[in-house]
């Protein structure tokens, strides 16, 4: 499968906001964003008009590379949230927020979604009781996730476990650290994802 393999610190320099990619680092001096604020490259200083056409697949771009999908996907989930009852680009928002992966990260069984990626194609966890291996797959109400009997001693899973107390779990979802387990109480809605998002922008550009 194809997937991003280079410095993942140089998308939020290009995007020109923080992303979370690396989790917990963004919260530190290390974060590269904070040391250097400004586009990779040797334009990255220089100010540059924008065209809407840019202003929109920046805010695409961006979007994408904060859940890690790649663009073919991306524009799967776009016609999906097309096809659907309400407003497309909250649709969008609700499934890319809906995935296991995403959900694992929120529930701070992982550090990052990069993390949560990982130990889901790992088989670290079972949902309603089953073991799973695909982070895209969409959780809904009712489904209970949880670290697999044998994975609950593995480092990256216990440092997880203190980051959530800092980072917050939303109220769409009921994390029980102690347990190793959570659950999904509610589809996500669109005031759930507080990261700053202009998803207007995102159905502009795939409306052209």
């Amino acid at each position: 499968m194809a997937r991003y393999t280079k410095a993942k610190c140089r998308l939020c320099r290009r995007e020109g906001e923080k992303l979370f990619i690396k989790g917990d680092r963004c919260f530190t001096d290390k974060c590269s964003y904070e040391r250097r604020p400004y586009a990779p490259g040797i334009a990255g200083r220089m100010r540059k008009k924008m065209s809407d056409y840019a202003i929109q697949l920046r805010e695409k771009q961006k979007v994408r590379r904060m859940y890690g999908i790649l663009e073919g996907q991306f524009r799967g989930y776009f016609k999906r949230a097309d096809s659907m009852k309400g407003v497309t680009g909250a649709n969008l928002l609700i499934i890319l927020e809906s995935r296991l992966d995403n959900t694992i990260y929120r529930l701070g069984f992982a550090n990052s979604r990069n993390q949560a990626r990982q130990l889901v194609r790992h088989g670290i966890f079972n949902k309603n009781g089953r073991r799973v291996d695909i982070p895209s797959m969409q959780v809904k109400p009712g489904d209970v996730i949880e670290v697999r009997e044998e994975s609950r001693k593995i480092p990256v899973i216990l440092e997880a476990q203190e980051v959530i107390a800092r980072r917050g779990c939303p109220e769409w979802l009921q994390s029980d650290g102690a347990a190793f387990k959570g659950e999904v109480k509610a589809m996500p809605t669109r005031e759930d994802i507080q990261f700053p998002i202009n998803e207007q922008l995102i159905v502009e550009l795939y409306s052209k």
